[in-house]
C-alpha cells in the first residue's frame, strides 16, 4: 500500500498498543484516523482508588504499561516514529 497525499486511513487496534501504532503508521507516510478498541478497564477511577483490589493487580497493571512505555521509548530511538507519544491531531 502506499498512501497517497490527502488520503486518511482508519486506524483498528486496541487502545494499549495506539500510540506505536499510530506513530509507525505516520512514520511510513499513512495520515490515520485512531479507533482504539479492547480497552481494558475496571471501572471508574473514583472506584479503583475506593476498593481494596489485590496488590497484584497493581504490579500486573504497572508491567503491562512499563512495556508499552519501554516500546514508545525505544520506537523513537531506532527512528521508527517521529514522536515519543504520538498523540492525535486535530
Amino acid at each position: 500500500m502506499k498512501p497517497k497525499l490527502g488520503e486518511q486511513w482508519l486506524l483498528v487496534t486496541s487502545a494499549v498498543h495506539m500510540p506505536r501504532a499510530v506513530g509507525i503508521f505516520r512514520k511510513a507516510g499513512f495520515e490515520v484516523v485512531p479507533y482504539p478498541v479492547n480497552y481494558q478497564t475496571n471501572g471508574s477511577m473514583v472506584e479503583l482508588l475506593e476498593t481494596n483490589s489485590d496488590a497484584s493487580d497493581g504490579f500486573v497493571l504497572t508491567k503491562w504499561a512499563g512495556r508499552e512505555w519501554i516500546g514508545l521509548l525505544i520506537y523513537r530511538i531506532m527512528g521508527m516514529t517521529d514522536a515519543l507519544f504520538p498523540a492525535p491531531r486535530l
